[in-house]
């Protein structure tokens, strides 16, 4: 499904909520929203806002985390 979308064109309804659960079941499974938005070829927030509309609990960035000095 994802892989058919053209670049630029407009995702509304069923196809909206269709691509939306597939994206969100990929990330739940653990792709990146860079990987998903690479496999798709949409952009970084259009993947994250999908993501966010289908209700999936995005993850950290990750990395070394700073602690406050005692």
């Amino acid at each position: 499904m994802a892989e058919t979308l053209r670049k630029g064109t407009r995702v509304t309804g069923d196809e909206r909520s269709d691509l939306a659960s597939d994206l969100k079941r990929r990330y739940d499974n653990g792709e990146s929203i860079r990987s998903l938005a690479a496999a798709t070829g949409r952009s970084y927030g259009f993947v994250h806002r999908l993501l966010t509309e289908a209700g999936a609990t995005l993850r950290g960035r990750g990395g070394a985390t700073r602690r406050s000095r005692r």
